[in-house]
């Protein structure tokens, strides 16, 4: 019979995301910062970590605890090519798409507190293995049966935070107005709340919602939508006990005043949300995704080729992102 490990000794997985990204080297980065402090495992080849690495080998995850502060946990994932810095390999995809398969059983048989996932290439996932997700968000619901989710950008790391959820995410401008309905709203606003209790402690989550529109309409000025149906979408919401304000001018919401109010911000669509996070902390936010029956959390950066293999790739994210993570898988074993 398995014993099942104590959660608190449990690391977190670090998914190895598309190992011709920056991926690889700011793992091994956040493995010299992080150390022994805060243990975690990489999953994914080892052949594709820089030259010279110090790693260990683990069979399972829990083994991390016991190496993390002498080298970096590595759990053996074979990929059939090797990785070139920049340049993707078709024939990896397959490999990459597994590997966060992996992370999730592992992390739902409770041998792991929670996962953090480094930057994919969904073209290069598309192009090489067929993946028919928009992205990590989307699989991941995927992989927990259907769950419903959203996505929030964490920044910690600024006074006072900033967290923030696009309503509506990877679509285009104008499809928004038909994609953003009350029903969404409500979701959205009820799924963010159940996860900052949960995974952030925070008992009663104040919500601020923004506008859709510019100044939040201006009483139908420039827009209907906060008249029509957000106003009274909210009103419904408090009258069942959030604690949800708005509809809010965007333009104000962001500056440092503003931000002490609330515990989130909801907003409309992708660049609402996005741009103030990366613009007040773009080292340091962090991807979340809330509403999945296990903790996951990823940089908020993408697989950078650019610079891929420099060893220019800032690990302040992805180390801000593990951080997260184990705060948060913390949270729900207390």
């Amino acid at each position: 019979m398995t014993t099942r490990p104590d959660p608190t000794r449990l690391p977190v997985i670090l998914t190895c995301g598309d190992p011709s990204g920056i991926g690889p080297e700011i793992a091994v980065k956040a493995w010299e910062t992080l150390g022994a402090s805060l243990p975690f495992v990489w999953l994914g080849d080892p052949a594709h970590l820089p030259r010279g690495t110090k790693l260990r080998e683990v069979e399972r995850p829990s083994d991390a605890i016991l190496h993390a502060g002498a080298a970096l946990p590595v759990l053996p994932h074979p990929f059939p090519a090797a990785a070139e810095p920049g340049r993707p390999a078709p024939e990896n995809a397959a490999a990459v798409i597994e590997v966060i398969a992996r992370a999730v059983s592992l992390v739902q048989a409770g041998e792991a507190i929670a996962m953090t996932t480094a930057p994919i290439h969904k073209k290069a996932l598309k192009d090489g293995a067929g993946f028919a997700f928009p992205g990590h968000t989307e699989f991941l619901a995927h992989l927990a049966g259907g769950a419903r989710v959203v996505m929030m950008l964490a920044a910690e790391g600024i006074a006072p935070p900033l967290r923030v959820v696009p309503a509506t995410i990877h679509i285009a401008l104008k499809d928004v107005p038909r994609a953003y309905t009350p029903e969404v709203l409500r979701e959205v606003v009820e799924i963010t709340a159940n996860g900052l209790r949960r995974d952030f402690a925070i008992e009663n989550p104040r919500i601020a919602v923004a506008g859709l529109n510019p100044h939040a309409g201006e009483g139908g000025a420039m827009g209907h939508e906060e008249i029509d149906w957000i106003a009274g979408t909210l009103a419904g919401l408090r009258a069942e006990g959030f604690a949800v304000a708005g509809p809010l001018p965007a333009d104000t919401m962001f500056h440092t005043a503003a931000r002490a109010q609330y515990d989130a911000a909801i907003c409309a669509y992708h660049d609402q949300a996005l741009i103030p996070i990366k613009t007040l902390d773009f080292d340091g936010g962090v991807n979340v995704t809330l509403g999945l029956p296990f903790v996951r959390t990823s940089p908020d950066h993408g697989t950078a080729y650019d610079i891929a293999g420099t060893g220019r790739a800032n690990p302040a994210s992805l180390i801000a992102a593990l951080r997260m993570a184990a705060r948060m898988g913390a949270a729900r074993h207390v």
